[in-house]
């Protein structure tokens, strides 16, 4: 199931490219205002940016509804975990006791009266 969304969300992801690429900048209707010829001549003179904003919005929703299905998959799987197959690690021995101080081989000195 999580192939063939991830294989829709790249399809989705170059889509938008292409739309995106295919749109004319902010300033292309500054040449037909000048009278350079046909602006969006494909489309008719307004109907293109119409229709190319709502196929850029519905591949953005398409887009952003495969990001969310695939990251409630990756976040529900509970088989996916790299831990699954693991042995908790052995306890570590308890530290040895502190040795006992070494006896001294000449007697400490004796204060005086």
């Amino acid at each position: 199931m999580s192939t063939v969304i991830s294989i829709l969300h790249v399809f989705i992801c170059l889509f938008i490219i292409g739309v995106v690429l295919l749109q004319s900048g902010k300033g292309a209707e500054m040449g037909a205002t000048f009278g350079s010829g046909g602006s969006q001549s494909v489309f008719g003179a307004s109907g293109g940016g119409n229709f190319m904003t709502k196929l850029t919005t519905a591949a953005a929703i398409i887009f952003m509804l495969t990001s969310l299905t695939l990251a409630y998959i990756s976040g529900h799987n509970p088989g996916s975990s790299i831990m699954s197959g693991k042995t908790t690690a052995p306890k570590a021995a308890a530290p040895a006791s502190p040795a006992a101080p070494a006896s001294p081989t000449t007697p400490a000195p004796q204060p005086t009266k």
